[in-house]
Formats: structure tokens, sequence, C-alpha cells
């Protein structure tokens, strides 16, 4: 091949006359997208009123009680593979093997995939709607998009449906746009990223929007103010971010051999109520604090630093991490991102217990940047969901500088994702 010879011209970039005609849809899927995840998370609460409050008031027995603890999340393991085993498609795919954004599945399967997802949600399963509600919505999406325009291609509809969603989980398009960056920068195709994120971006606005008219969601921990860098605060960040990683890191080896654990089961019904009952005695031993999706409940620890021993933390934070990596094996169908959050914030909360000097905001914040590193393995989706826990913006440079050390330490790694023959990804 001669060195001298030119090489191809570059695609044109699409004009402003091809990306108008994605407005419409990106809008229309973006909205759709928050309303599936905001009447999929009220009808969650509704029957988690019932089950966790109407119900053991009825019968005379403590809501948060160790026996109603393992009772409630034996009983959600059964629904749940009840369901599982007896609907249509089975309720997707192995979770094990699924990731934020994939491939659309048929649409038959979103009922089964929601009902699943609400039994979980409402259970107390250690698990957030994030990456269920996705798949939904990429699926309608997909299932609908096709059907309007047969001829535009399928990673559009994917695009769509995922940033509509991830926008409205995080009321803002920033984290969908952030999470997409790493996955469409490399996508061949025509034009600039920017292009490239168009109508995603659209998308997730429209979700971000919907969602915060309606339900007004915030990150916001209510941690102290923090009072500004200083030298000790760059080893807090170096420190803890790291070391929470690797903590984290220690549940994603295990992923694979637990997984082979409830596989042996051979039935979903087994497998889920296996896996609730163990989930239980993981309630019953590190409180109710410990269960749900955790955002809420790291709202709690995080608006009294000082309430809890670092013993406490660091128990609360091994068993959230150890309900995690059960329910994400045994096959719950859910998210990992909000569970995540929690296991962060009460390892930093505990680092602060041990070592007062480290600042409780920063040391929060870095021990969530070092769990989500090593669980998600999504450097952009970590750095903002860090960040937003606080509203000042004199901790981003430090999470930055965080970031490096806890990174180099989980990249190249198994990830907390499997292949269809129970191998990690890498």
């Amino acid at each position: 091949m001669n060195a001298d010879a030119p090489s191809a011209p570059p695609a044109p970039a699409p004009s402003a006359r091809a990306l108008l005609p994605l407005v419409a849809p990106a809008l229309l899927v973006g909205v759709a997208s928050a309303l599936v995840l905001l009447g999929v998370s009220v009808v969650a609460e509704r029957f988690e009123d019932v089950l966790w409050g109407t119900l053991p008031d009825a019968l005379g027995v403590g809501r948060y009680s160790a026996l109603w603890i393992i009772v409630m999340l034996t009983a959600t393991g059964l629904a749940v593979g009840i369901v599982v085993r007896q609907v249509h498609g089975h309720a997707g795919p192995d979770p094990a093997t699924t990731g934020l954004v994939d491939a659309p599945m048929p649409a038959g399967v979103v009922p089964g995939l929601l009902v699943v997802t609400v039994l979980a949600l409402a259970g107390g399963v250690s698990l957030g709607p994030e990456n269920p509600i996705t798949a939904a919505n990429i699926a309608l999406a997909y299932w609908l998009g096709r059907r309007a325009a047969p001829g535009a291609p399928a990673a559009l509809w994917v695009g769509l449906g995922a940033a509509g969603t991830i926008g409205a989980l995080f009321g803002t398009p920033v984290a969908a746009a952030l999470i997409l960056t790493e996955t469409m920068a490399a996508r061949p195709g025509p034009g600039t990223l920017w292009d490239k994120l168009f109508g995603p971006l659209i998308a997730a606005g429209a979700g971000g929007l919907t969602t915060v008219l309606i339900a007004r969601p915030t990150f916001d921990l209510g941690l102290p103010k923090y009072p500004g860098t200083h030298w000790g605060d760059l080893l807090t960040a170096l420190v803890i971010a790291p070391l929470a990683a690797a903590l984290a890191m220690a549940a994603v080896y295990a992923f694979p051999y637990v997984h082979a654990l409830f596989r042996r089961l051979r039935h979903p019904v087994l497998a889920l109520t296996a896996g609730g009952l163990v989930l239980g005695l993981l309630g019953a031993l590190g409180g109710h604090l410990t269960l749900f999706k955790g955002l809420s409940e790291a709202r709690t620890l995080a608006e009294r630093p000082d309430g809890w021993s670092a013993g406490s933390f660091a128990l609360m934070a091994v068993v959230k991490l150890a309900a995690l990596l059960t329910a994400a094996a045994c096959g719950f169908r859910g998210g990992r991102i909000f569970p995540a959050v929690f296991v962060g914030v009460a390892l930093g909360l505990c680092a602060h217990a041990l070592v007062p000097a480290a600042q409780p905001t920063l040391a929060v914040v870095c021990g969530v940047l070092g769990v989500l590193l090593a669980v998600t393995r999504q450097g952009w989706l970590s750095l903002f969901t860090a960040a937003v826990l606080v509203a000042d913006p004199n901790v981003l440079p430090l999470l930055c500088v965080a970031t490096l050390p806890a990174w180099l330490l989980v990249t190249g790694r198994p990830r907390m994702q499997l292949r269809e023959d129970g191998t990690a990804l890498r």
C-alpha cells in the first residue's frame, strides 16, 4: 500500500436539515421514558407502604423487626421467581449478563420485567430501578420506532431510549451525555460527537425536565458544608477513593462464584427464594437502612455523620455490598448504582469516624466515587454521581484527582457483568 496515497475524505457532517427530524421523536421518547420510570416508582412506593406499613401493623409485627425482614425478603424472592418462571420471555435475560445500556429486547418481555421490578423495589431488595427501566424503555422505543420509521438505524432508538431514561433518573441530561459519550465517541459515522448526541440530548433533556416538573428529585444528601480545600484533603481523597474501590472489587471478584452457586439450583423460583432468604438474613444483621435501593437510606446516614460508630458504618457498608452482590447474582432485576452510593456513603462516614480530621463531605463523595468505579466501570457516571451528592464545585478538583488511583486499581480487571458461560467480562 502506498503510504503517499491520499486518504479518503471524511464523510460530511450532517446538516441542520438532517438533525431537525430527530427533535419530535426524541422529545416523545424522553417524555415517555420519564413517565414509565415515574409510574413504576409510584406503584412500587405504594406497594412498599402496604408491605412494610399496613401489613405488619395489621399483624402486630414490628415493621423492621428481624423476623419481618426475613419473611418479607424471602417472600419477595418467591414472588419474583414465580413471575420470572411464568411470564412471557421470563422477564428478560439473566441480569448478571446485562449492563445499563444493551441491545433492545423483544417488547413482549417488558410487562413481566416491569412487574418483577416493582416487586423487588417494594420488597426491599438492594437494587435500583435503572437497569430494568432503561431496558424496558429501549425495547419500547425500538419497537415503536421501527414501526414509525423503518428506515432509521436501530442505534438511534437505543440511544434515545437510554438517554431519556438516564436523564429522567438523574433529573438532568448531563448524566446521559456523559454515559453515552463513552459509547458514541468511537462509533463510526459522520459528524462530530455533538452531532451524534443531538437526538439523545433532546431525549435526555425531555426526560429530565419531565421528572423535575412532576417529582422534583434531588440527589443532595444534606452533608455538612464543605469548608474549602486544604492540603490534608488531598491525602483524604487519594486514600479513601482507592480503598473504597478495593473493597468493592472484592465483591466484583466474588460475583461469578456467587452467581454459579445460585445457578446450581437450576430453577429461578428456587434461586430467587434462596436469594431472598439470604437478603433477609443480611437485612436482619445490618438493619433496615441496608434494605431497598439505598438512596433515601444514604441520605439518612449523611444527615447524621456522627450518629453511628465507625463499626456500625463499616457493618452497614459490608452488609449492603453483600446484599448488592447477592441480589445481582441470584436473578433479581435491578440496577447497582444506588446501592453502590449507599456503600460509598457508609464507607466515607466510617473513614470520618475513624479519622475525624477527614472532612465528612469529602470522605463521602470519595467513597462513593471509588465504589461506583469498581461496580459500574463507568468513569464519567461515577464522577458525576459523586459530584451531585454535594452542591459544591470545590470538591470537583479533588474528585478528579482521586479518580486516577482508583481507576488504575479497577481498569483491566473483571467487571460486575458476566458472559453467557458465567465468566466475568473485562
